[in-house]
This record gives structure tokens, sequence and C-alpha cells, in this order.
């Protein structure tokens, strides 16, 4: 969320930076909202010390010696008693003032970043490095996508999970099942050497975790919501990560906190309908390790891209070749101030698809859910930044467009080897 203050006293700020994503606003309302809300609180606060100063005057005068009940007295409870009645007023203008301008800035993005290129759209992004050397079809040969793969060796059954659930949803069976478990165990513990803390957090989780990782209000129609509860089904390990430490106060010293979660995730994919229709690339429910981090907002920076090089060292482990992209300023994420895409190959679709997008959020996610770190006497709101490490089906749809031989077989990384039990896919398995 957006910063009260700087709203009051720069909106010019805001209005430009928010230009640099393509969106034009006219903040004068809402700073008026701001303002108004600011002036009701100092007044509030003045009443209150002049009713604290007219108490211990009526305690002073009444340890002197005066009657309760004197004339003295009386007056000055009865001016008590008004500025009670002023304060309760005030509060009640100031606490729906405050609804008004929450209600406003919980659906305004974060800033991007001043390191951000500048951009419109995804055209714009910036190829930051490519690792590994993308397969192509050799002389005579065709590449299969991982869908006709995972069709041929009997990894998936979408017709049944049609009847199950609806479309956008698999069901994994046999070594699908095997290898999808294997890459989760993999990349939990290829984080957790790296320092990472594992976290197995709940997969429902309530309004006010949505809303401070900044999935609501904005997101509401991609979620999926229990109808009876305040529960919603986690669209990502960000939500119940961020609020792991809501409403917390962190030691500084005990900075940075690294964090990696595997999650089930639900998303509606509102809008998406047409694309990656097969497979596993799109689906509304998917499995995924999530890396968080907490920092200090000096250290930030650099633990941005900490955190994209322990994601590219999934891929780097599976000899999975891949791209980072920087997106631009148009094209980040809603609480995102900059980001990473990092993009597998896909043999045989022959094409770079994201398979992690690495993010840092500065204070945003903070603001929203009431995290901050104590140094010395004071505190402040702490910087949080995500990605993924990684996306686990899409995981499995480069290997096996990646890894896929001759005799109808894929083979496999020798780092999942342990994991899997075997380093080969076969038709007879």
């Amino acid at each position: 969320m957006l910063d009260q203050r700087l709203l009051r006293e720069n909106p010019d700020l805001i209005a430009t930076q928010l230009a640099r994503r393509g969106i034009s606003l006219d903040l004068g309302e809402l700073q008026q909202l701001a303002q108004q809300a600011r002036d009701l609180g100092e007044q509030r606060s003045g009443l209150q010390a002049e009713g604290n100063r007219i108490g211990k005057e009526v305690g002073s005068l009444i340890k002197g010696g005066a009657a309760q009940g004197g004339p003295e007295v009386a007056a000055l409870r009865d001016q008590g008693n008004r500025i009670k009645q002023q304060v309760a007023a005030l509060e009640e203008e100031e606490k729906g003032l405050e609804a008004r301008l929450q209600e406003q800035l919980l659906g305004l993005p974060n800033l991007p970043s001043a390191l951000a290129p500048e951009g419109r759209s995804e055209a714009e992004n910036v190829e930051v490095k490519r690792w590994g050397e993308p397969r192509l079809p050799g002389p005579g040969e065709s590449l299969e996508e991982h869908w006709q793969i995972a069709e041929r060796l009997a990894l998936v059954d979408t017709e049944r999970s049609v009847r199950i659930a609806q479309s956008r949803f698999v069901t994994l069976l046999g070594d699908g099942a095997r290898l999808e478990r294997a890459l989760i165990a993999f990349m939990l513990d290829l984080h957790g050497r790296r320092g990472y803390t594992e976290v197995l957090p709940p997969i429902l989780v309530n309004t006010a975790s949505l809303t401070g990782s900044g999935q609501l209000p904005k997101f509401a129609e991609e979620s999926f919501r229990c109808d009876s509860d305040d529960l919603w089904l986690t669209p990502t390990a960000e939500v119940p990560l961020t609020s792991l430490h809501r409403d917390e106060v962190i030691a500084a010293d005990q900075l940075p906190l690294r964090y990696c979660a595997y999650t089930p995730c639900f998303r509606r994919e509102a809008g998406s309908y047409g694309r990656d229709t097969r497979g596993l690339i799109r689906l509304h429910q998917f499995n995924k390790v999530e890396l968080y981090w907490f920092s200090r907002p000096e250290d930030s920076e650099a633990a941005h891209e900490q955190l994209t090089r322990d994601a590219e060292a999934v891929l780097e482990a599976l000899a999975l070749p891949y791209r980072r992209i920087e997106l631009c300023t148009g094209d980040l994420g809603f609480s995102a101030a900059r980001t990473y895409d990092l993009e597998v190959w896909l043999a045989g679709a022959g094409t770079y698809r994201e398979i992690s997008s690495c993010s840092t959020c500065g204070d945003f996610q903070a603001r929203r859910a009431s995290i901050r770190c104590k140094e010395g006497k004071g505190t402040r709101l702490l910087h949080t930044l995500n990605g993924s490490g990684l996306a686990i089906g899409r995981t499995m749809a480069a290997l096996l467009e990646h890894g896929q031989q001759g005799d109808g077989s894929v083979r496999l990384p020798a780092a999942l080897v342990p994991y899997f039990g075997r380093d080969r896919l076969t038709p007879e398995a």
C-alpha cells in the first residue's frame, strides 16, 4: 500500500511513478481525503490531551481539599464530558474517512523501482542473460510437446479430471505423480541447503492475509472463496508467508528471514481462456515451491539478486536452459516494484515460457500487513521479496520436452535420480 504521508506531501511523485506503469490518475480527491483524515486525527489528539489535562486538574483539586460536588470541580467535569463527546464524534468521522481512504489506496499498485526499465508492454521487457543451450530438433527429428509425451506415457488423465472437477484440472498417474513428488522434495532440499527455512503453511487463508499480500481487492475474481467462511484457497504461498509475520515487529539483527514453502495453488486464470488449454502450463490447481524474504530496506536490492539466483539454481541443477527477463514498468505485477522473470526453454514447443517470477515489493506489502523491523529505539517498515522456486508443473513440462529420446523414453537429469529412483521415464514403466 502507498504511504499516506507521500500522498499528502507529494502526490505528483505518485502520479509520475504510476504513469510509468501506464496509469493516468488524478490524485486530488485522494490527497484531500488523506489530509482531512490527518487533520481530524490531530484535532482528536489535541482534544484528548486537553481532556487528560482537565482530568489531572480535577484530581489535584480534590486532593487539595476541594469537594467532589463543588462548583469548580463540577464545571471541570462538565467540560471534560463535553470533550469526550467531541472526541467520540471525531473518532467516528475519522473512522469513516480512513475507511474511504483505505478502500482507494488498496486498489493502487506499487510504485516501480527507479531501476525498472521503462516500457508499456511485454514487448519492451529486457533480456538480461541466458543459460544453457536450447534443444532444437535434429535433422529429420520431430520433438513432441509435453502434453503429447505425458499422454503417451500415461502420466496424466485429463478426461477423468473433468469428471472429478472441471476443465483446467489434471490428475497425475503413476510416474507422473511420482515425478511431481520427486520435484517438490528436490526443490525443498536444494533451498534448505542454501539457507532457507522450510514452511508448510495453511492453504486456506483469510481475507486479511490476501489483502496484506496485495491479492485483494484487485484479484478477487481470480481467487476461489469458501462460501460460508472467511477463507479462500491460496493462489500462491506468497500469501501465507507474507502473513507469517503480520502485525509483528522483527528485530533487525534477525533479518533477513528466508523461507521456502511448498503449497498447492489455486487460480481461476480469469481472462486466459483459449491459452495453454492442453497440458500443465495453465491450470486452476497446481503445485509450487515459493521463496520469500523479509529484508532490511538497504539490503533488498542485493536480496533480489540472491533470491533470483536461488531460483535459477534449480533450473541449472536440472540442466534446463533458461533466460532471465527484467520486466518493464508497464508489465510489473500489482505488488512488485521490480521483477525478473525466468523463462525455461520448452524444446517441443520451441519457445521460452515463464517458470518463475522473482520480485522485490519494497515496503508495499509490509505496510499493508503491518510488518516492521526494530533498530535501536525505533521501528520502520521492512521490505519483502518473493519468487517461485519453482512452479512444479511447468518444470515437469520442461523436463519432458528437454529429455525426450528417440525411443519414446524421457531421460531425467542426474540431480533428480536419487529422488525419482530411475534416470528414465519409459512407456513400459
